[in-house]
């Protein structure tokens, strides 16, 4: 693939990257998932928690960018850099499977919002419906996102964006910048409409979420939103991944923070508007996307319309975003052969097109998972980022290494001090993090983790190297028995979908 200049991401490209990574499904639930698990003060702490913690674990990145520049994979490299071959693998696999299914995440609140909307042929107007889509009638086709027609719909769009991507990752990169100034405008007015609409006492009936106030339910309330604040943070990352095409190095960190500040900004905004829009209680029983529900109480139906339609292109656009990311993440450990050697091929447009191939066949099983699932939105969302947490928290762990072990290149004593303090905030937050999810989460995790793990051994066994050291061998054993242990609880119905 070309590395010229020209064909290069510059730093406004970069940081479309990163918003277009983070802002696509999660930030239209914003308002359900928070009015379900808590009020505002609760909201308020969650989000102080979150944006500090994926603030550390940004700069971490930053740092990593500066002190690694010959990492050019992220999450994966800084695992296989810090922990060896198959932490790399485990990372590099974590995070391209926790893309795929958020993908199947974007798909299901895309037909979930299909399934609010009504077209009436006469007097051509738009109205909210409930639980159904119609043209000129009462034809039920997408329900929550989780019906057959939704999943059919969903594997047309899954396939055209394959075969587009194939055509180049430049030229989809190009479209995803589009797509992300496109789908900031719908937020941006959300928020206008909203705070002229702000009652001061909903808001303050929402203060402590219906609850007496006490540390205990505090905590429990903030706990309940982990799940969300993760997924919709996903993303941070984008510019490292793609930094082998940064022009310049040092973009890599300088758009990872601006794109994380100006997300985190849209988020807390959100989150806290919608209390003063409706009653926590009507929150939390809006169907998603909540945001749409919010904006029609404000404005009326419109309003729903309004942010349906931005949220179609906001999801589409984060679709290509996060398939870019994990084709380039599947590709890049073919390439430094932690996967095997097929996935590293290339098409005559330079894009990964086996990587691309096997992302999205992924995609497509799991699209056809939802079909058997309770909650199937909330299911795909808490897992992707159950997924994603091992990747993040190998990624701290090696940036606190380095602090700890003094690599500053001769800098400041100081700065070196304050490199360590951040890369221990981001690794305490992302293992409260795991803890926050449960073991439900680690168990469907090592489901993946384990059977997985064949792509490695091939890979070794194309190279004809030892497949793993004596501690390598202990964590593929602790995968294995949680995998087992996972597909029971399945089976016999303990752990629910």
């Amino acid at each position: 693939m070309s590395e010229s200049s020209e064909k290069k991401f510059s730093l406004p490209i970069l940081t479309a990257m990163v918003v277009g990574s983070m802002v696509g499904s999660g930030i239209f639930m914003l308002p359900r998932r928070f009015g379900e698990a808590t009020g505002v003060a609760g909201a308020l702490i969650a989000w102080v928690i979150a944006g500090t913690g994926m603030f550390m674990l940004a700069r971490v990145v930053q740092t990593l960018a500066v002190r690694k520049p010959e990492l050019d994979a992220g999450v994966y490299a800084y695992a296989k850099e810090g922990f060896g071959d198959y932490a790399g693998f485990l990372s590099a696999l974590g995070y391209w499977a926790g893309t795929c299914i958020g993908n199947v995440s974007y798909f299901v609140l895309i037909m979930s919002t299909f399934g609010l909307i009504k077209y009436t042929l006469v007097g051509r107007t738009y109205v909210i419906v409930g639980d159904r889509y119609s043209l000129g009638g009462q034809l039920e086709l997408f329900g929550a996102g989780d019906t057959v027609a939704a999943v059919v719909f969903s594997s047309i769009i899954l396939w055209a964006v394959h075969f587009m991507v194939l055509r180049g990752v430049k030229q989809a990169a190009a479209i995803n910048t589009i797509a992300t100034v496109a789908k900031i405008i719908p937020i941006v007015l959300f928020l206008v409409f909203v705070a002229f609409g702000f009652k001061a006492d909903l808001f303050t009936a929402s203060f402590w979420g219906g609850q007496e106030a006490s540390v205990a339910s505090i905590y429990g309330q903030v706990r309940a939103t982990m799940a969300v604040t993760l997924f919709v943070f996903l993303g941070v990352e984008g510019a490292s991944v793609y930094s082998r095409y940064a022009k310049r190095r040092e973009d890599v960190g300088a758009a990872t923070i601006m794109g994380f500040l100006g997300v985190l900004c849209l988020m807390v905004l959100i989150t806290l508007l919608s209390y003063g829009a409706l009653a926590r209680p009507d929150l939390a029983g809006m169907r998603q996307p909540s945001m749409a529900g919010v904006l029609e109480a404000v404005v009326g139906p419109w309003g729903a319309l309004f942010i349906s339609i931005g949220l179609i292109i906001s999801v589409l656009g984060a679709f290509l975003s996060w398939t870019l990311l994990a084709a380039e993440v599947l590709w890049t450990a073919a390439k430094t052969k932690d996967m095997p050697t097929f996935f590293a091929r290339e098409n005559r447009n330079g894009a990964p097109a086996a990587a691309l191939w096997l992302t999205n066949a992924m995609v497509q099983v799991f699209l056809i998972a939802t079909l058997f699932s309770a909650d199937a939105l909330r299911l795909m969302v808490d897992l992707t980022g159950a997924m994603s947490l091992i990747p993040y928290l190998l990624m701290a762990l090696f940036g606190l290494m380095l602090a700890w072990h003094g690599q500053s290149n001769g800098e400041a004593a100081a700065q070196q001090r304050g490199e360590l303090v951040r890369a221990a905030v981001a690794t305490v937050y992302t293992a409260f993090l795991i803890y926050a999810l449960g073991m439900k989460f680690l168990l469907l995790s090592a489901i993946i983790y384990a059977p997985g793990t064949l792509l490695y051994i091939w890979a070794r066994r194309e190279q004809q190297r030892r497949i793993f050291s004596s501690s390598e061998w202990v964590v593929f054993l602790v995968a294995t028995v949680g995998a087992a242990v996972g597909i029971y609880g399945l089976a016999t119905g303990s752990i629910a979908i």
